[in-house]
């Protein structure tokens, strides 16, 4: 075979293997320059609080009000509406002593100073209630609300469902009354709930049913969340 065209052959090899490196390369490059960009999650709102399963109506910061409609299995009876707006959550403080004064001084003996129970605080939610229904209701937030600690939940007990009733009884008689004793279309008054929490946490969250209670038969009730931070 002739030297030249052993030469050529050699020569256009290696222009050939050139030619597909370089042509590799840019196929890399071309397909690293496509990849699709991953989208980042969306935020989600704070549910922390919320009972599982709840459908949360809206979420609110302390001192922002809200309206809740609390309907009844009766269709004839008519939906309770109040505008709600949590004032203030006071823990690891004895409950008022002017409170718990009037308290004994209503059965005439003394009462002895409310205690937690043991490595617990009191804490006392203030709830400004405004009725925005169409005829009298009652509200108290025994069954109705519950004071968290991230997703921990604390309800009120039959204990301190007393004690927030003497709250009630005490601004009753300073002519404050609330809707624990009922309030007219129009009308608004305070609302106390005493809660227990493990002593050096911090609430969270409020969260305030829309139904007449927490869960009822026909199962967790849809509610709004208050954010205390």
């Amino acid at each position: 075979m002739d030297a030249r065209l052993k030469v050529s052959r050699t020569v256009a090899a290696a222009v050939l293997l050139v030619v597909m490196a370089a042509c590799s390369d840019n196929a890399d490059q071309a397909t690293e320059g496509t990849t699709a960009p991953i989208t980042p999650t969306a935020p989600v709102a704070p549910t922390d609080g919320a009972p599982p399963g709840a459908e949360v109506l809206g979420t609110v910061r302390a001192g922002e009000p809200f309206t809740v409609t609390v309907e009844y299995r009766d269709p004839a009876d008519d939906p309770d509406r109040w505008q709600f707006t949590v004032r203030s959550v006071t823990c690891g403080k004895p409950l008022d002593p002017a409170v718990m004064a009037y308290a004994a001084e209503s059965v005439g003996s003394p009462t002895p100073t409310p205690t937690p129970e043991a490595s617990k605080q009191f804490c006392v939610v203030a709830i400004d209630a405004l009725n925005v229904g169409k005829s009298e209701a009652n509200w108290n937030a025994a069954n109705s609300v519950s004071l968290n600690v991230g997703d921990t939940r604390y309800n009120q007990s039959q204990t301190d469902s007393t004690y927030a009733l003497d709250y009630a009884q005490y601004f009753n008689s300073k002519g404050q009354t609330g809707p624990t004793f009922g309030l007219n279309p129009g009308s608004r008054g305070p609302a106390h709930g005493i809660f227990q929490i493990p002593t050096g946490q911090q609430p969270t969250s409020v969260w305030v049913t829309s139904g007449t209670a927490l869960t009822t038969i026909d199962g967790v009730e849809p509610g709004y969340l208050v954010l205390l931070k």
